[in-house]
């Protein structure tokens, strides 16, 4: 990690864990909403895919928050938060399972769709926050000419 990327990185993570605080309060108020209407069409089957989406979507989001922490334990210099630790990855994502999702109401799926989006965003900064930078243009036209010369 470049010193000049940790403060970058640091503002990153703040603005994504508002985000996804902000998200799973949203997801708590939407499917006890759900719950509490009790209109779903499909009887008790459907019912117990709310809770299974429910139970998916918080899961994800809690994986999210967890990694977020983690973060923030990292930068402020948390001797038992190493990049090597299990919560310092992301992991493999628990996709929704659309096709019961379709029978949701919309704010429902916007949520579940939108837990999913920040989960595949953190994935995609951890992934390229552990690749090796990449050299700049100009500096592999500088080692060129420094060979020549």
């Amino acid at each position: 990690m470049v010193a000049i990327d940790i403060p970058v990185q640091r503002a990153q993570v703040e603005n994504l864990y508002v985000e996804a605080m902000l998200l799973a309060d949203e997801a708590h108020a939407a499917f006890a909403a759900q719950r509490d209407l009790g209109d779903l069409g499909g009887g008790a089957l459907m019912q117990i895919g709310l809770a299974c989406e429910s139970l998916k979507t918080t899961t994800r989001l809690m994986h999210i928050i967890a990694w977020l922490l983690h973060r923030r334990a990292m930068f402020a210099g948390d001797p038992g938060a190493g990049p090597h630790d299990s919560a310092a990855r992301i992991g493999a994502p628990l996709a929704a399972d659309w096709d019961i999702c379709a029978g949701f109401q919309t704010p429902v799926r916007r949520i579940i769709a939108a837990s999913e989006r920040l989960f595949d965003r953190i994935a995609a900064i951890e992934a390229g926050w552990a690749s090796p930078p990449t050299a700049a243009p100009v500096h592999a036209l500088l080692a060129q000419l420094e060979a020549r010369l």
